[in-house]
């Protein structure tokens, strides 16, 4: 049971009552706590979660300029989907929409629309149901029974878990491309095999979430055009560009992937990810309003003002969608490019150290994204296993996935580091020293390392 005493705001944190309380679990506290003191004990409840700066298994950003987080902090309490009450905020939002289609090489002749989300598991589901609404106008105009079978997704089988969601969630068919050693992104070779008329559309990758490897779109593209020369029900590609779309712009600028293609017809990302936000913010454009049914925007009468919306969820801060901007403005194309630019140096540097030691075997070098991705070498004279090399890792502080490919290569296991604009080079060094500590450490202990054959995913896989 907490208490308070007001007249005892003076007493250490770790003198009173409180500290020496374990925390409510099932039960709200019946009294109120001084902010002091639950601040501490919340803080200290997160200590033995490490550092966020060394967590190189997620994508999501974990480092802003504190003017970001000021801007930020001082605008948490606005609601992003009033936009009647804070026009500005949504001029911002549609700031940033306009600076995306300009970087994805929007046509201006077309009439490109887009919205901001919460993350990029949102965007998909609003891409997803955009293909799903169009497919099934069309092919009801084309006289196509829609009841006669369940229309079907093309996907490569190394897609983020949000696609499985989205095809559970509108009952759509899963059709997964396989994975395999000679094709670690989508295999264009037979891609096209997997599309009937029921499909409503296929997705590239520009950032495999397992390996980061990219989809070949360009090719894709090609391979659509074609089978829309020949079939009457219309094929369309969404780029789920969760990682890449927010760093090949800038990096890779003449990379073809994006509204170029005349079969992209919309694109997803992250902004809290290359896109140097905090987690919280996604993005998603159409590459023109026929592609979003107008069905799937509504148009809302709301606090005194009509506002259209296309998000699957309503209110939310705008803190996010002002720090999307405000890294906008603050780094400028140059900017971004400057960051972006050392992030890949940096994990090619720890590709290099990786296949210095002769016994990994290397799926992405960081080149395209900054993600170094591999695997134990079969032949490596090597009594541990990558969960081993995590776990030696993890008491250096490191947090570092090892985990199976999906499905046709669940018995090859990899480890991923995802290198973020936080990670400076005095950053980089240490890890490489770390590694190589560690690997020493696992060569000369004697103990029981984990049985290669044990199922084990260790930190994150997206």
């Amino acid at each position: 049971m907490f208490r308070t005493n007001v007249e005892q705001s003076n007493v250490p944190v770790f003198g009173s009552f409180e500290a020496g309380q374990d925390l409510p679990e099932k039960r709200m506290n019946k009294e109120s706590v001084d902010p002091r003191i639950a601040y501490q004990l919340v803080k200290d409840q997160l200590i033995d979660e490490g550092s966020a700066r060394q967590n190189l298994a997620t994508f999501c950003q974990t480092y802003m300029e504190p003017e970001a987080e000021q801007i930020m902090a001082e605008t948490m309490e606005k609601n992003a989907i009033d936009k009647s009450e804070y026009p500005q905020t949504a001029k911002l939002e549609s700031n940033c929409v306009n600076m995306l289609a300009d970087l994805w090489n929007a046509d201006d002749s077309e009439h490109y629309m887009g919205t901001s989300t919460v993350g990029s598991s949102e965007a998909c589901m609003l891409g997803g149901m955009a293909m799903k609404f169009r497919w099934r106008n069309a092919a009801r105009e084309n006289g196509l029974d829609i009841n006669a079978k369940k229309p079907n997704l093309v996907i490569s089988s190394g897609y983020q878990v949000c696609w499985e969601k989205f095809c559970v969630y509108w009952d759509i068919e899963l059709r997964e491309v396989p994975m395999s050693e000679d094709h670690l992104s989508i295999n264009t070779d037979i891609v096209m095999d997997y599309v009937d008329e029921y499909t409503i559309g296929i997705v590239g990758i520009l950032g495999i979430t397992y390996t980061g490897k990219f989809d070949d779109i360009k090719t894709l593209n090609d391979l659509v055009e074609d089978y829309n020369n020949t079939h009457d029900n219309e094929v369309v590609i969404h780029v789920d560009g969760a990682s890449g779309a927010m760093f090949t712009p800038f990096v890779d600028p003449d990379l073809e992937w994006d509204f170029r293609l005349p079969n992209v017809v919309s694109i997803n990302t992250s902004g809290h990810k290359y896109g140097l936000v905090y987690p919280g913010v996604g993005w998603i454009l159409w590459r023109d309003k026929e592609y979003l049914p107008e069905e799937l925007v509504f148009d809302v009468s709301y606090l005194g003002g009509h506002m259209p919306t296309m998000a699957i969820n309503f209110s939310r801060s705008a803190s996010q969608i002002i720090g999307q901007y405000y890294n906008f403005l603050r780094f400028g194309y140059d900017g971004y490019r400057q960051i972006h630019m050392r992030t890949r140096d940096g994990a090619l540097q720890l590709s290099q150290a990786v296949a210095e030691t002769g016994l990994f075997e290397i799926y992405n070098d960081g080149d395209n994204l900054p993600i170094v991705c591999y695997k134990l070498k079969d032949d490596a004279d090597v009594a541990w296993t990558l969960y081993d090399l995590a776990d030696r890792l993890q008491m250096k502080g490191w947090q570092v996935p090892a985990y199976p490919l999906p499905k046709e290569m669940g018995n090859t296991i990899i480890q991923r580091y995802v290198c973020r604009g936080d990670l400076g080079q005095n950053m980089v060094t240490a890890f490489k020293n770390d590694l190589s500590e560690s690997i020493k450490e696992l060569n000369n202990a004697h103990i029981l390392y984990h049985d290669v054959n044990t199922s084990k995913t260790h930190g994150f896989t997206h």
